[in-house]
C-alpha cells in the first residue's frame, strides 16, 4: 500500500528550516567566523574567505549531474547527500591543523551546497509537484531569507563561548541530527507522477519531452540573465558596507542601515507569495532586473536617502531567488526542469565564486565610485536581456503556455 502524501505545508517548513542552516554554514559563514579564524590560526584572510569561492566553483561543476540525477530519481538521494557532506565538511574545517585541510573542508561544503541549496531543492521541489510547485518555491525562499538573521548572532554567540572549532562541530552535529532527519522525513522516494513524466512512444520505450520554440535562445538568455543577477548579487553582498560608506556613512550607520537589506528580500518575497500566481514568473525577473538596475543607479548618483536604495535592491535581489526557480519551470515545463536546472545553476554558480574576487579587484584598482558604475551598467544590461528575453517569448505568454 503506497504511503500517504505528505502536507506541502509540512514539506516546506522542513525543507525550509534546513535551508536556513545550509545557507547559514555556507554562504554565510565568513562574515562571522573569518575574523575568528584568522586571529587563532594566523592564515591569511583573504584564504580563510576563499573558503566560499571554492564552495561555490565546487557546486556549480556538480550541478548539470544532480540536475541529471533528480530528474531520474528525484530529490531524495541529492538532498540526504547534502547534509551528510555539510556535517563531513564542517567537521574537517573545525578539526583542521592546516590552511589546506580548512579548504579541503570547504570543498566537502561546496558538494553540499550544489546538493542542497535553492538550486536542487527548487529542482526536487519541481520533480516532486511539477508544475504546481512555483508556490512551494516561493514560501521556501521566505525560509532563506532568515538565515542571516538566525545563524549570524548563532555563530557569534558559540564563536564567543565555545571558539570557532566547536562551533563548527556543533553546526556539523546539527546538520546530521536535525537536517538529515527531517530531509528523510518529508522528501520520499520520487514516484512517477503523470505531470513529470513524458508520455511513452508506441512501442513502450520513454518519450523525449519535446522542445520548446526558439528553446536554445531562450536558454541561454536565461542563463546569462541569472549568472548577471547572480554575479551583481555576490559583489554588492561582500562589498555591501564598503559602498554605503563611500556614500558619506560612518561603519556604524552603514551596518545599520545595511541591516535592512534581509527585511527588503523577506518583504518582496511575502508581495511575490500573495500576488505570483496572478501573472508569469517572467514577470518576476522583470521587477527583479528593474529593482537592481534602479537601486544601483540611485547608489551611483549618490542619492541622498539610502534606506530607499537598500530597499528597493534588497527587494529585487530577494525576488532573484523566486525567478530563478519558477521562471525556468514555466518556460521549458515540469518534465525537464530538474535538468535544466542543473545546467542553469552551472555558470550562475561560478560567476557567484568568481565575483568577489573581481569586486575585490575592480574596488582596489578603481575604487568604489567606479565599481557601483561598472555594476549599474551590468543592472541596466540586465533589464535589457530579460526584455528581449521577453519579446522572444511574448507569443507563449500570450497564449497562458
Amino acid at each position: 500500500m503506497p504511503a500517504s502524501p505528505i502536507d506541502r505545508r509540512a514539506v516546506v517548513a522542513a525543507l525550509g528550516v534546513v535551508q536556513i542552516l545550509a545557507w547559514g554554514t555556507s554562504f554565510y559563514f565568513p562574515a562571522v567566523f573569518a575574523v575568528a579564524i584568522v586571529a587563532d590560526t594566523g592564515w591569511s584572510l583573504a584564504w580563510v574567505v576563499s573558503g566560499t569561492s571554492i564552495a561555490l566553483l565546487c557546486a556549480g561543476l556538480i550541478s548539470p549531474q544532480v540536475g541529471r540525477i533528480i530528474e531520474r530519481h528525484g530529490g531524495r538521494p541529492v538532498l540526504l547527500a547534502s547534509s551528510l557532506l555539510f556535517t563531513a565538511g564542517l567537521a574537517v574545517a573545525g578539526l583542521a591543523p592546516t590552511l589546506s585541510l580548512y579548504l579541503i573542508g570547504w570543498v566537502l561544503i561546496g558538494l553540499g551546497m550544489g546538493t542542497g541549496l535553492y538550486d536542487a531543492v527548487f529542482a526536487a521541489l519541481g520533480r516532486m509537484y511539477g508544475s504546481e510547485a512555483r508556490r512551494s518555491i516561493t514560501n521556501l525562499t521566505l525560509f532563506g531569507g532568515f538565515a542571516s538573521t538566525i545563524c549570524w548572532p548563532l555563530s557569534a554567540f558559540m564563536i564567543e563561548h565555545i571558539g570557532w572549532r566547536y562551533a563548527c562541530l556543533v553546526y556539523a552535529a546539527i546538520h546530521l541530527a536535525v537536517a538529515l532527519p527531517l530531509q528523510m522525513a518529508v522528501v520520499r522516494k520520487a514516484p512517477a507522477h503523470a505531470d513529470t513524466v513524458a508520455a511513452p512512444n508506441a512501442d513502450g520505450t520513454p518519450a523525449t519531452p519535446a522542445r520548446i520554440d526558439n528553446e536554445t535562445a531562450i536558454f541561454a538568455l536565461l542563463a546569462l540573465i541569472l549568472s548577471i543577477a547572480a554575479g551583481i548579487g555576490s559583489i554588492v553582498i561582500v562589498n555591501f558596507m564598503i559602498f554605503l560608506q563611500a556614500r558619506g556613512l560612518d561603519y556604524a550607520s552603514a551596518v545599520a542601515l545595511g541591516a535592512l537589506f534581509g527585511p527588503a528580500q523577506v518583504g518582496a518575497r511575502v508581495v511575490e507569495r500573495l500576488f505570483g500566481t496572478h501573472y508569469h514568473p517572467i514577470w518576476t525577473m522583470i521587477v527583479c532586473c528593474a529593482l537592481m538596475a534602479i537601486g544601483l543607479l540611485l547608489l551611483l548618483f549618490y542619492f541622498p536617502f539610502l534606506l530607499l536604495v537598500i530597499l528597493l535592491y534588497g527587494a529585487g535581489y530577494g525576488i532573484s531567488w523566486i525567478g530563478r526557480g519558477t521562471l525556468p519551470l514555466a518556460l521549458f515545463g515540469p518534465v525537464r526542469f530538474p535538468r535544466l536546472m542543473g545546467k542553469l545553476a552551472f555558470p550562475s554558480l561560478i560567476v557567484q565564486a568568481a565575483a568577489p574576487s573581481a569586486g575585490a579587484w575592480l574596488i582596489q584598482v578603481s575604487g568604489a565610485d567606479a565599481t557601483i558604475a561598472v555594476l549599474t551598467v551590468l543592472a541596466l544590461i540586465n533589464v535589457v536581456l530579460i526584455g528581449v528575453l521577453w519579446l522572444i517569448c511574448r507569443a507563449r505568454l500570450a497564449s497562458g503556455t
